[in-house]
């Protein structure tokens, strides 16, 4: 009844509301009262009728002032239970409508908060999975005898673990991914020597993965090709955010490719000054032109989401998203191009003048 017939929403205020209820009463005594001295009716059943009269518009009116105060203490209650989901009704014209929409708002920046926790904590998982995998390879490697605890061996180790404590000091500036804050320490490096050592990490972590079994898939079949032209090529860019777009794309790749399949990396030169122009090439099922510009979403792993060879799965749907956040760190470009078969993955960092600071 109260929601067919809304006899407060004209009225923008609560204080007038509850004028309105004294008004009514106060008026409903007066015609009684009237009624009564016409009629000769005595003045206690005047004053029955009245109380009733007065208690049933009472608690008409309160139950609409109180109906969105217990809305919102039941949703509260859900939110404290951890379902940041449910919204308070916002429809009234008065103090308490722009109370309700005040609370929606903080329900939803309280979603938007928790979302984002669990999105840092998954972010981060899914960064220190491949360096510990490395690193657990090359350890494993010494203790089965099956290489020796030479120099070039544990520098490899170290190497992995400078990274595990890079990444580590990089969990302030994940949990400031979509504010795009983060501060670049570009400096010139040379393409070759570099983008090696990030596939010698990925075979080092795929060869790990297949011996470990389990829950990790691995995929030491898939062969990696590197493919620099000039060979004295150089780029300018934050080398720890690129490693984390050159590493997510080729693991994304290999995730895709068939067995015993080929991924390509490839460097060149950008068209514009100083630029740089990079490729990841697989030969897997490829994505549907309607995904393509959804791939780079978090969480979104598409249609093509079951990678090729036993025991894969589809990963945690974040490697594209991290790749596209640090190419947009550097004010460039990432995107799928067209490619004859399987995947391709074009990045563009412009050069050391556009990359900002």
């Amino acid at each position: 009844m109260w929601e067919a017939l809304k006899p407060l929403d004209p009225y923008r205020s609560v204080k007038a509301a509850l004028g309105a209820l004294v008004i009514g009463s106060v008026t409903i005594t007066t015609l009684l009262v009237l009624m009564a001295l016409q009629t000769r009716t005595e003045l206690r059943i005047v004053t029955i009728f009245s109380i009733i009269a007065t208690m049933l518009i009472t608690q008409f009116v309160a139950h609409g002032l109180t109906s969105p105060l217990d809305e919102m203490k039941a949703v509260a209650r859900a939110m404290a239970g951890g379902d940041y989901s449910r919204r308070v009704r916002a429809d009234r014209r008065d103090e308490l409508g722009e109370l309700a929409q005040a609370f929606n708002h903080m329900a939803a920046d309280l979603q938007a908060v928790d979302r984002h926790r669990k999105e840092l904590v998954a972010n981060v998982s899914h960064e220190l999975r491949t360096p510990i995998a490395g690193l657990r390879g090359v350890l494993e490697n010494v203790v089965d005898g099956v290489s020796d605890a030479d120099p070039e061996t544990m520098r490899t180790a170290l190497r992995q673990t400078e990274r595990l404590g890079r990444l580590v000091e990089t969990l302030l500036d994940l949990s400031r991914l979509d504010n795009g804050v983060v501060p670049l320490r570009a400096r010139r490096f040379e393409v070759w020597p570099y983008l090696s050592g990030v596939l010698k990490e990925a075979n080092m972590a795929a060869a790990a993965r297949a011996a470990a079994g389990g829950s990790v898939p691995g995929r030491a079949d898939v062969h990696l090709h590197l493919d620099v032209s000039p060979p004295e090529l150089t780029g300018h860019a934050d080398t720890e955010r690129l490693h984390q777009v050159v590493a997510n794309l080729v693991d994304n790749a290999v995730k895709h490719s068939p067995p015993h399949g080929r991924v390509t990396l490839r460097a060149r030169r950008g068209d514009a000054p100083d630029s740089l122009e990079l490729e990841v090439l697989d030969e897997g099922p490829g994505i549907p032109e309607s995904e393509r510009y959804r791939i780079f979403e978090r969480f979104n792993r598409g249609h093509v989401s079951t990678p090729h060879g036993p025991g894969s799965d589809g990963g945690t749907g974040l490697g594209l998203a991290i790749a596209r956040w640090a190419v947009d760190l550097h004010g460039g470009s990432i995107g799928v191009a067209e490619s004859p078969r399987g995947c391709r993955i074009k990045v563009i960092l412009p050069g050391s003048s556009r990359v900002p600071g």
